[in-house]
């Protein structure tokens, strides 16, 4: 994708808003079933009629009140909850504002337009937008409250983890939800298309269903999300090219190292960089940037114009087989730190595409919000 496509999304003016809606869920093991997709696919303007069938043979249930949700969930021996509700898109910040939406990634233009174009014609959030933040006590404590409650929905998804939802209706909890949650700035952690087609949606129909948009908060100092790191291929670039440009470059350093010696050497401030026989260690000196960053912004530009694109692998085992040995270059990235991130992002900086894996997102199914209940 040409990436002059990429911009920074429109920024949500602070304070933060989770605001009530009315949820659909789907049933048991249909969450996470393939099946269940059918229910989401073209043509997109039947999705709405399609739920509704679903609904009366009971295969989707939709609460008849609105309230903000505790979404739990466990996947691979993590437990992840979050608040979940209407996310207020009516305003704007200035330019000398902290928005209440941090998003760490540009998005492509075309790509937010065709996620627009499609749930203007379902008519459906059919999942949340994921934010991550260092939410205070007195929301941390409700949450651990109402998590000890009986849930309103308890099921097993089709790949048979536990997901468990509570509804929050008290005008006192409500209150206390909003009065905390007004100094959060939330980072987005996933999610970056949808939230900038939300704000498509809401700046073509204000005053509409479209001022909100569904979205998921958790707090990272209660049931975090695991940051992982994305590694990356540098394609058709040898470990001369690699070093060459180092040699140009203040706060980089360059060192062929054993496999193993590399490998152990990984850490915050070190890449470890392989051509699928030879090693070396990429250490940075700056402490107050992301790995990523500093890749992307300073070394890859100044490779030799002859190399190829830039690949991305969630696995080591994945980067180092999908490599072209002796023609390429892998680097093995470390894992962001959330607070490093979340300071880059506060600070005005974007960071390169696919910077950040966190996990375990929420499932397709489990919460949902029609547009058509307002």
């Amino acid at each position: 994708m040409d990436s002059s496509d990429d911009v920074a999304p429109p920024a949500v003016a602070a304070p933060l808003r989770l605001e009530p809606f009315r949820a659909m869920t789907l049933t048991g093991g249909r969450v996470g079933d393939p099946a269940s997709a059918r229910a989401f696919a073209r043509p997109y303007r039947d999705v709405a009629r399609r739920l509704a069938r679903w609904e009366r043979a009971g295969r989707l249930t939709r609460d008849r009140e609105p309230a903000v949700y505790l979404h739990e969930y466990t996947v691979g021996g993590i437990t992840v909850r979050g608040l979940v509700g209407a996310l207020d898109l009516s305003r704007r910040a200035r330019a000398d504002q902290l928005p209440a939406v941090l998003p760490h990634e540009a998005i492509h233009l075309r790509q937010s337009q065709d996620l627009a174009d499609r749930m203007r014609e379902m008519e459906l959030n059919p999942a949340p937008i994921l934010l991550v933040h260092r939410g205070p006590a007195e929301v941390r404590d409700l949450v651990r409250a109402v998590a000890r409650r009986e849930p309103d929905h308890h099921l097993q998804d089709r790949a048979g983890h536990s997901q468990r939802v509570w509804a929050v209706r008290a005008l006192d909890e409500l209150a206390l939800l909003e009065r905390g949650l007004s100094g959060t700035h939330a980072l987005l952690a996933d999610g970056h298309h949808r939230y900038a087609a939300y704000l498509t949606l809401q700046a073509a129909a204000p005053g509409t269903a479209w001022d909100r948009g569904l979205a998921m908060l958790v707090d990272q100092d209660d049931t975090p999300l695991f940051l992982g790191a994305i590694h990356r291929v540098l394609e058709r670039t040898t470990l001369a090219d690699v070093a060459d440009a180092v040699g140009r470059l203040p706060g980089l350093t360059c060192t062929p190292a054993a496999e193993m010696t590399a490998i152990a050497a990984l850490a915050a401030d070190t890449m470890v960089l392989t051509d699928g026989t030879a090693w070396a260690v990429l250490r940075m000196t700056a402490r107050d940037r992301p790995a990523v960053e500093v890749l992307h912004e300073d070394l890859v530009p100044r490779l030799p114009r002859t190399g190829g694109g830039v690949t991305h692998h969630h696995s080591v085992h994945d980067l180092l087989t999908r490599m072209d040995r002796d023609r390429d270059v892998a680097v093995l990235m470390p894992a962001p730190d959330f607070d490093l991130v979340l300071s880059t992002v506060a600070a005005g900086r974007l960071l390169p595409e696919k910077a950040t894996s966190f996990q375990p997102k929420p499932p397709l199914g489990v919460v949902m919000r029609s547009l058509r209940d307002g």
